[in-house]
């Protein structure tokens, strides 16, 4: 087996035929999802020959490198061969992932969301938070205005990636709440449920918030997406500047909407768990 793939590998980098290539690339996808023959994939350069050729003009093979990325991220040393770390090019993969995924036209085919969850893969990694966390890179800024796609996977996977990145919240509370004008939409109209809010309500809050909660809406459906949402916010409101901020847009009220909506008991206890840190700052706000 281990022939095999070395030929295989070495014939997705080689001048072949785009249905050759298509049926190399599909053979490797399949193949990575053992963990074993993932390992040995991302040994024989099998990230960084993806990398070469994703983003060319052939879509359905964009499409398939993804997915094969998305395979072997899911081991550590995937995410460190991608994120390049020690390498004087660090971060140069990734930011040309999101590059890929934030100018895809969502049409019949969306070749790029799998990105999302390349992008959650690596934000299981200290050093993939870092990074997408990076002011100057401004990765969190692409990547959260897709929070509302009608793509699940792109919805997901981006809801998973902020909620990684929260674990920072300790130490770069700062570059995350330097994107609040994308943050708070992504993590908070999850939650808002289906109601119409008053006037009252979105008059103490942002226009990108007040807009949408002033007319009718599709709630999110997906339960996952709205757990994820709300444990993002606990993991920044366990710090006084979150709560402080979330206070700032009106985010508590926006929550009790919202929970009066909700019948999912899993995502019910997500807003219970945040809501307990919000009780006593609540006080101190109406005093």
């Amino acid at each position: 087996m281990a022939t095999e793939l070395d030929e295989l590998i070495g014939f997705l980098s080689s001048p072949s035929p785009q249905e050759a290539r298509k049926s190399i690339i599909e053979a490797l996808v399949n193949l990575s999802q053992v963990p074993k023959l993932g390992e040995f994939i991302i040994q024989k350069g099998g990230i960084e020959k993806s990398m070469e050729l994703i983003g060319g003009q052939v879509q359905i093979l964009n499409q398939l490198l993804t997915l094969l990325i998305v395979n072997l991220t899911q081991s550590d040393l995937g995410v460190k061969r991608l994120l390049q770390e020690a390498d004087k090019l660090e971060g140069l993969y990734v930011r040309k992932l999101v590059r890929l995924f934030s100018k895809a036209s969502e049409g019949v085919e969306d070749y790029y969301e799998h990105v999302a969850s390349i992008l959650v893969n690596v934000t299981q990694r200290e050093s993939g938070r870092r990074l997408i966390l990076d002011p100057k890179k401004g990765l969190l800024k692409q990547i959260l205005p897709h929070s509302d796609s009608t793509s699940l996977v792109r919805r997901k996977g981006v809801i998973s990636t902020v909620r990684n990145c929260c674990f920072e919240a300790e130490n770069e509370l700062a570059s995350i709440l330097s994107v609040s004008q994308y943050l708070w939409p992504a993590l908070l109209l999850p939650l808002a449920g289906k109601q119409i809010f008053r006037k009252e309500d979105t008059s103490k809050m942002p226009l990108e918030l007040a807009n949408p909660l002033s007319h009718e809406r599709e709630s999110e459906g997906e339960s996952c997406i709205r757990i994820e949402a709300a444990e993002a916010l606990y993991l920044i409101a366990r710090h006084e500047g979150g709560r402080k901020a979330l206070w700032s847009v009106n985010g508590p009220r926006i929550l009790q909407i919202g929970y009066e909506d909700e019948e999912d008991h899993e995502v019910m206890e997500a807003y219970e768990r945040l809501g307990s840190l919000l009780v006593n700052e609540g006080i101190v706000h109406e005093s």
